[in-house]
């Protein structure tokens, strides 16, 4: 008998230890999806496939599968790395050539029932999001969605432009304005779609219970113009000011630091280049030049800080007469706390007016700043130990004391100098467990409104299957069955809940997932962003769940018009989900004509985790030399 040369030894065990190892994952995915059997037979046929799907995944992701990945790329087979789409199918034909390698057949079990094909999982994604997000522009498979500033009610051709230019889906925050102003919206999309020959879908968020800052203390009726000044504090970029004339209709579109009102009618007979000059509220003399005249309106540069009050006078002179304009009511600045690292803050009912620091002649703190939050509930739910964030992640603090109806909190974390807290500022406090409903009575309201406009609802605050279940109950009620629907994943517990509530969601025809990352990354912690963005792509991408990118996505472009090294490759990794979201901002049209370019650039290179590899012009250079 002749027998085997030590090497092909060695790889027979290795080909059977690999086997042996897959087995035993493959089994733990089949009896996985038994345990789930009578929520996946409930589910409707369409989604009953990527349902098991998903269990196979989160069957294999249980195994520390790193050191097998390695052994079956030194051998040329998958690695398992790219198999969310069809997870069993994947690892039967893994397990289907190792057997062949051996010289022996392997069929997977007969009783199993059928597996997505290879390229049914990726259709199956795509079918959902056409059908949830409507049909891919040509050149591009991920769709764009834009957030509605408050002056698109009134703004049409900012509508108009940003579906020219590529916005597959508007987004309406009912966090912000109200049924009019939203209606008005929709009227407009609807004119833009007709003229322009483009579809768009309509996403309308519900508020949801969010804890935020109540409001402050008024501070002093003023305007401050500051004009941009570099490190050796020349002007580079003077103060640009609106003066609106009382009799001035409609918005104005140009990009001003700060509009005032005036008392009366705006002479006509300014024009641009003309002076404006005016004593301050300091006293000091100061001058601003006409840079451009509309109905009622007047555009001014300055570039010497001043501090207007209403009632101040400002002299214009023409090149024929002067004429005198006043400045008109000024809203009361509010006045922000400074918080700095050590100290305290006592957070209240949100009808009590927040104030800041109350400090003696020597600097000793008398009474600490207050403001108020939201959510009674925290009062109740909140524990002495809890970390607090404000502001989105900016001031970080530990709850040391909780009272019926106040939480005394101390500051941990805050820029050195002090970071100012405003009212209307989001509060998370990972730590705890609120014990509020997912759907305010507002939001059941303002579903009335969705059912009858939208084509989906961004689901806020939703945490369990229960809120999942909450809100399908609302829709067929209201005859809204047809919403698609967005589960906005932006606490701990809607993350640690994920496939729990896209199994709830798999009853409902269409729905989705947004990556609120702000928030998330607050909830989480800064340090685990990109991780927990991983998983939740990853895990939807088993589900078939199409996913939206959320969150400060080009923000600086949108907000300055000059975006950041970092954020453009962010927006370049955006294009692995289904659908990026942009902000409101300024710029908001720049910076959605360059998503726009980007993703078209980034669709040549990448699908999902997969590289594409189109020829390079640096390749093809290298061989031309």
């Amino acid at each position: 008998m002749i027998s085997q040369p030590a090497s092909t030894r060695f790889e027979t065990q290795l080909h059977d230890s690999l086997v042996t190892r897959l087995i035993e994952i493959r089994n733990d995915m089949l009896t996985l999806e038994q345990k789930y059997l009578t929520t996946l037979d409930v589910l409707p046929e369409t989604h009953q496939m990527s349902a098991r799907n998903l269990v196979h995944y989160l069957a294999l992701r249980r195994h520390d599968v790193r050191a097998l990945q390695g052994e079956l790329a030194t051998m040329g087979l998958s690695s398992l790395g790219r198999m969310e789409s069809h997870v069993l199918c994947g690892l039967n034909s893994v397990l289907g050539l190792l057997h062949r390698l051996n010289g022996k057949e392997w069929q997977p079990d007969e009783g199993v029932k059928p597996v997505l094909k290879f390229p049914e999982g990726e259709a199956a994604l795509r079918v959902h999001t056409e059908s949830l997000l409507g049909p891919a522009p040509n050149g591009r498979a991920v769709r764009i969605m834009v957030t509605m500033p408050s002056e698109a009610a009134q703004d049409y051709t900012l509508i108009r432009d940003l579906l020219a230019g590529g916005m597959d889906c508007m987004r309406i925050n009912c966090a912000h304005d109200g049924p009019a102003e939203w209606e008005s919206m929709i009227r407009h999309l609807k004119r833009a779609q007709q003229e322009l020959g483009r579809k768009c879908r309509i996403l309308v968020d519900i508020a949801g219970p969010k804890l935020r800052t109540g409001p402050l203390q008024p501070g002093p009726a003023v305007a401050k113009l500051s004009p941009l000044r570099n490190e050796s504090g020349h002007v580079v970029v003077p103060a640009r000011v609106a003066l609106v004339s009382s009799h001035h209709q409609g918005p104005f579109h140009a990009v001003v630091d700060v509009a005032l009102p005036v008392e009366g009618r705006v002479p006509s007979a300014i024009h641009a280049g003309d002076e404006i000059t005016f004593e301050d509220a300091r006293g000091r003399r100061r001058k601003m030049i006409v840079s451009a005249v509309q109905d009622q309106l007047l555009i001014a540069e300055i570039e010497r800080t001043a501090y207007l009050t209403p009632g101040t006078i400002l002299q214009a002179r023409t090149a024929r007469k002067a004429f005198k304009l006043r400045v008109g009511a000024i809203p009361p600045k509010e006045q922000p706390i400074i918080l700095k690292p050590g100290d305290p803050l006592v957070l209240t009912d949100a009808s009590i007016l927040g104030k800041p620091a109350v400090y003696d002649a020597r600097g000793r703190l008398m009474i600490p700043a207050t403001i108020g939050v939201t959510l009674p509930a925290v009062f109740h739910d909140a524990r002495s130990g809890d970390k607090i964030w404000l502001d989105d992640g900016k001031i970080g603090g530990i709850v040391r004391e909780v009272g019926q109806k106040q939480i005394k909190v101390e500051i941990t974390q805050a820029c050195p100098g002090g970071a100012k807290l405003r009212s209307d500022k989001g509060v998370n406090l990972p730590d705890t467990c609120l014990n509020v409903p997912a759907l305010t009575q507002k939001d059941i309201e303002d579903l009335a409104f969705i059912a009858k406009h939208g084509d989906m609802v961004g689901y806020s605050f939703v945490r369990s299957e229960k809120d999942v279940y909450d809100l399908q109950d609302q829709l067929a009620k209201l005859g809204g069955e047809h919403l698609g629907i967005i589960l906005k994943i932006e606490t701990r517990a809607a993350f640690d809940c994920l496939p729990r509530l896209l199994l709830a969601c798999m009853k409902s025809e269409r729905f989705g997932v947004m990556i609120a990352r702000g928030d998330l990354a607050v909830e989480c912690g800064y340090e685990r962003t990109a991780e927990v963005q991983e998983e939740i792509l990853w895990i939807c991408e088993a589900a078939h769940a199409p996913v939206v990118w959320a969150t400060q996505v080009l923000e600086s472009l949108a907000k300055t018009g000059v975006p950041s090294r970092a954020e453009v490759t962010d927006a370049a990794m955006s294009e692995r989900a289904e659908c990026v979201m942009l902000n409101k901002g300024p710029f908001i049209r720049n910076a959605l004509a360059t998503l726009e370019d980007i993703l078209r650039r980034m669709e040549a290179h990448q699908s999902k985790k997969r590289p594409m590899m189109r020829p390079l012009r640096l390749a093809q250079a290298m061989h031309s030399a």
